[in-house]
């Protein structure tokens, strides 16, 4: 089955897309979410009353999740909750659901948690229950007492005892419709569900910006209020495939090709200007897409003819490119709240977790 071009998708929900043609795929996409959306519906209705169970772990469950589909940093935001975990005096794991897995059974974002939090347990399975469960039959010295489950809001399934929603910034409610017509994964008001918001590459759009996003967050659940925290993702430095870190700023001066294989390219794009990196050109490719010998040699002529002098991706995509050109780096980049009153409420609400369940 061929690859859905994602970057013509995005370019047809957003409008961007004009023409005849444009309008009636548009039309029929808008359709299609009326169905979607009452199966949404029904579906969280039978959770809601119970008809289908809601199953409680042992261990405490913080979930880490979206509203929409596509990239919003769920991934060095799980790092991020496993570290303060960490720091303060919890045993994190991970759960997840192991998305386009490799042959190995694990797929880029366990590859680059590994990377990140080494040594923390994570079981990857769709079945996040039957997770949880074998993350808890390790060995007492392995075993933890607190599990982050990654892209776990619609998976309710899972009783979770934290539920945190990342919205991001540059594209906050995923053109303002349901899947397919846009890239809502359920209605706005789906957030009451959340204990807090993480609104994501907070960095990347306006003071004013921002402001509009919180209140309408607010709108649609107004227990967000002094809930909704902001992160950036701050550039570290440029990882080779040995593993080696470089400063960014030694390469500000060098000319740049990007390559990525993530959900929301044109947020890394904006992330590589911002981190002062000088683009040439770029190759997208769809969501977790597995890298082949002929995708990498067409980009790295791509980058030949556009002279750059490195090919540029995310982590995710790196550890994906065992055995490739030393002209590939990735920006390594770290979830940061800027904001010292979002790091505390963030640590108010994991200590809560740990002290007992609400």
């Amino acid at each position: 089955m061929p690859a859905i071009d994602e970057t013509a998708f995005r370019n047809l929900i957003s409008g961007h897309t004009r023409g005849c043609s444009a309008v009636v795929a548009r039309a029929l996409l808008r359709g299609a979410s009326l169905a979607y959306r009452l199966a949404v519906s029904v579906r969280n209705r039978l959770y809601d009353c119970g008809l289908w169970t809601i199953h409680q772990a042992l261990v405490p469950v913080i979930s880490v999740g979206n509203l929409t589909t596509g990239g919003t940093g769920k991934t060095p935001v799980a790092a991020l909750l496993c570290q303060r975990l960490a720091a303060l005096g919890g045993r994190p794991g991970l759960i997840s659901r192991g998305y386009r897995a490799a042959a190995d059974g694990s797929n880029d974002e366990k590859r680059v948690l590994e990377l990140l939090v080494p040594g923390t347990p994570h079981i990857q399975k769709p079945d996040r229950l039957a997770a949880v469960r074998e993350l808890l039959q390790l060995p007492l010295d392995q075993r933890p007492d607190v599990v982050v489950m990654d892209d776990g809001f619609q998976h309710r399934r899972l009783h979770r005892d934290l539920n945190l929603v990342l919205i991001d910034a540059t594209c906050p409610f995923g053109f303002n419709a349901l899947l397919p017509r846009g890239l809502l994964r359920e209605p706005a008001t789906a957030l009451r569900r959340a204990d807090a918001v993480l609104l994501t590459r907070a960095n990347l759009v306006s003071p004013a910006e921002l402001m509009t996003i919180e209140q309408q967050l607010i709108t649609c659940a107004p227990a967000l209020e002094n809930r909704i925290l902001r992160v950036r993702f701050e550039p570290r430095s440029l990882r080779d495939l040995a593993g080696k870190r470089h400063d960014p700023e030694a390469c500000r001066e060098k000319e740049v090709f990007l390559m990525t294989a993530i959900g929301n390219p044109d947020a890394f794009r904006a992330t590589c200007l911002a981190a002062g990196l000088k683009i040439v050109g770029q190759r997208w490719f769809p969501d977790h897409h597995h890298f082949t010998a002929a995708d990498i040699d067409g980009v790295l002529m791509e980058a030949t003819g556009k002279n750059a002098d490195l090919v540029v991706t995310t982590v995710k995509d790196l550890v994906k490119l065992e055995g490739c050109s030393s002209r590939i780096l990735a920006l390594d980049i770290e979830a940061v709240l800027p904001r010292a009153e979002d790091a505390a409420c963030l640590d108010r609400l994991l200590q809560t977790v740990m002290g007992g369940r609400r």
